[in-house]
């Protein structure tokens, strides 16, 4: 685990989005610094880099989610398991990004050096804690920390959806890479999980705040396109309840594998193997 960095006083700006961010949000808590090591009966902090760079830990976390699927379903098929850390590990990055787009228009360091998390310690394994170790971030012209040391100043909104999306590609195209000869899946199925995370990242940003609708308008600014390597541009769209009521929907561009657990009772509504290209 890398040094702790300084945070200057001009940094306190990123801190306190983050302290904002975590008030609007249950998910997953949010820190600035380097992780101190857990209490007692907490998981470890996981370094991205390192997983990355030795995807041992990746294995480990599938046997921590294997575990866990037998306990809840008697059973945990390799792709079913593969698919929960895909999606899991693609959260850290995808999640932070929205959040800190969607209610801040700020974009924080997605480098895999600079990212740790900590799965939760019980139910589903999934990161529940995020840290950013780097207090940098980059910001509109009129963003109020727009003349501190840590702020990259761009000159739109589209500059700063293309760096949001350059930032997180760079970080998912490692962790493809390292995790692609470990698991059966191809490129598509990867890069399809990389793709959802970022569109239902946005999604979740929007309606945990309590307005569904700019989660949605911003998802469309970060997928307004199907440019590679992203697989589709946001598949967000209205829809109706089982009620009639209207909500949104969308359609996945990767399977989660829980239509292959005897309890899972068939693919998911939204799953691309039952729904067509939109």
């Amino acid at each position: 685990m890398p040094a702790p960095l300084p945070v200057s006083r001009a940094a306190r700006d990123l801190p306190e989005s983050i302290s904002r961010v975590n008030q609007r949000q249950e998910l997953v808590h949010i820190t600035l610094d380097t992780p101190s090591p857990g209490r007692r009966g907490q998981r470890e902090w996981q370094h991205c880099a390192d997983l990355l760079a030795h995807p041992d830990g990746l294995a480990t976390w599938r046997a921590v989610a294997a575990e866990w699927l037998r306990a809840e379903y008697g059973e945990a098929p390799h792709q079913t398991v593969a698919a929960g850390v895909r999606s899991w590990y693609l959260q850290v990055p995808a999640y932070l990004a929205t959040l800190l787009f969607h209610h801040e228009r700020r974009v924080p360091s997605l480098r895999p050096e600079d990212l740790s998390f900590r799965i939760a310690a019980r139910g589903k394994p999934e990161p529940a804690e995020i840290a950013v170790a780097n207090p940098a971030f980059a910001c509109l012209p009129d963003d109020p920390a727009a003349g501190a040391s840590e702020a990259f100043v761009v000159d739109s909104e589209d500059r700063l959806v293309q760096l949001l999306r350059a930032r997180y590609t760079a970080h998912a195209a490692r962790f493809v890479r390292a995790y692609q000869p470990t698991v059966r899946f191809g490129a598509r199925n990867l890069w399809g999980a990389v793709t959802d995370a970022l569109d239902v990242g946005m999604w979740r940003a929007g309606k945990q705040n309590g307005d569904e609708g700019a989660g949605v308008t911003d998802a469309g600014l970060l997928l307004r396109d199907c440019s590679a390597p992203f697989t589709s541009a946001s598949t967000l769209h209205p829809a109706t309840d089982e009620h009639g009521d209207p909500c949104w929907t969308r359609r996945k561009e990767s399977c989660c594998f829980h239509y292959m657990l005897n309890e899972g009772k068939g693919p998911c509504r939204t799953c691309p193997r039952v729904i067509p290209p939109l």
